[in-house]
Order: C-alpha cells, then structure tokens, then sequence
C-alpha cells in the first residue's frame, strides 16, 4: 500500500511539472513590409529581411526575404479601409511556421529595402505567438518609412576639368517598394522636393535644387563652378506630406 501511494505522488507530480502543451506544434507567422504611403516590398525591389527571434534569448527562430508583387494598387492606396478588409491578398510576404509548445513571445526585425544599403530601413516590433494560433490573412505589417534616392551623376570619384563645368547633378528617387514617382501621379514628384547639398573641400559650397524630368523618377539640375577642388554632393527627398525622406551622396575631383 505504501509503495502505490509513493508511486502516485511520483506519478502527480510528473503530472503538474509536464505543460499541457508539451507537443511541439507548427504554428504559422506571415510578415510583410509596407513602405509608408506607398505598397508592399516585395521581389521587384529585393525584398526585405525579415529575422524572427525569441525576445527572450535572442535566438534566430526564421528568417528569409520578402516575395511577390507590391500588391494591388486599388486597394492598397485608393480603397477606403474597412475593418478587416485585406488589402494585402497577393502582396510580398514571409511566412515561417515554427515548430513550438509553448507561447512565445518574438521579436520581428525587418531591413528593407534589403538590397538598397544607402536607403533600408530597420523596423521592429514584438508579439506572442501561441501554439496553433496562426497570424495568417494579412499577417503582421510592418511600416517602413522612407524613399529610396540614388545618386546617378557625377559618377563616384569621377575626375574631370574646370572645361566641363557645369555639371549635371540627376537622381533617381522612388518609394521604398520601388513605387514609380512621376508628375501628377499617384505619387507626384512635383509635391516632393530634391536637393543637392554641395561641399568643396569639407566646407559647405553651395545648394542646387533638382527638378522633376519627364523620364519618371528622374531629379536633375546643373551646376557650375569656376573652382577646382574635392566635391562632395548630398542629396535628398523630402515629402512634407508624410515625412517620407531619403539621402544618397557621392564625390567627384574638379582639376
């Protein structure tokens, strides 16, 4: 009688230590990256990184690029939103399905665009994820703010004489999902500003705002100088709208 009531309490408390949820389950995580006032970073920009970790230890539980389109432009930036209505049905996304027993509680890290170094962005955000309990539909979205600005020209460490001046400053600047920026669109370059910040030799030079071409996404103003010297040209979009910004630079040498 003795041993079966050792055997038992053995047997309780094997019980209460064990979780009712100690069989892993597969459990889905859809993530995608929406670039603010715009559509969803998908394969026609690189993708964005998405890295999921367990918040507590800092693990890497999945992590891979966003694929797909940007999404349907209608609903995403023309159709009121309801409610739970998707807006996202065939946009980019990541999906893992991570095998756990337990709720975890993650960290969700995104860079985006992931192959546009001088523009991503890293946003984050934490959730729990519960055994079973997938977050499917449009998943989790995260906002990427920005614009993505490439310097086209002068080329970097080009060398050229006082003869050439002026030279032409052009840009190319889109939406963080590489959303085309035209005149009178749906994203209006010619509500956004573009500016070249220009220093000679460490030392502020002088500014040159660059004007919308017809070719879309396309910024550029020329610019002179009777001076040789070491060039340095920043420049940036500005929508004061939504605060959207970006920033590429480059150098050229004036001999």
């Amino acid at each position: 009688m003795k041993k079966l009531a050792i055997l038992f309490c053995i047997l309780a408390v094997q019980f209460i230590a064990t979780p009712l949820w100690a069989e892993t389950i597969p459990t889905e995580i859809t993530v995608r990256a929406k670039a603010r006032d715009a559509k969803f970073i998908g394969s026609s920009i690189g993708g964005a990184m998405v890295i999921i970790r367990a918040a507590d230890t800092n693990e890497i539980l999945a992590k891979g690029l966003t694929q797909g389109s940007t999404g349907d432009t209608g609903k995403i930036m023309k159709t009121p939103r309801e409610r739970y209505l998707p807006i996202a049905t065939g946009a980019a996304h990541f999906t893992a399905a991570l095998d756990i027993s337990e709720p975890v509680f993650v960290t969700i890290e995104i860079l985006a665009p992931y192959i546009k170094k001088q523009a991503r962005v890293v946003a984050q955000t934490q959730t729990w994820l519960v055994p079973g309990k997938p977050i499917s539909g449009d998943g989790l979205v995260v906002e990427i703010p920005g614009m993505v600005v490439d310097l086209l020209s002068p080329q970097t460490h080009l060398y050229t004489g006082l003869d050439k001046s002026p030279y032409e400053i052009r840009a190319n600047v889109v939406m963080m999902c590489g959303c085309s920026i035209t005149k009178g669109g749906l994203w209006d370059g010619s509500k956004i500003e573009v500016v070249a910040l220009v220093q000679k030799d460490g030392k502020t030079f002088t500014t040159v705002p660059l004007k919308l071409r017809d070719t879309m996404n396309i910024f550029s103003a020329p610019f002179s100088t009777e001076v040789p010297g070491v060039y340095e040209i920043l420049v940036y979009a500005y929508d004061p709208k939504t605060g959207n910004t970006g920033v590429d630079r480059s150098s050229f040498i004036v001999r």
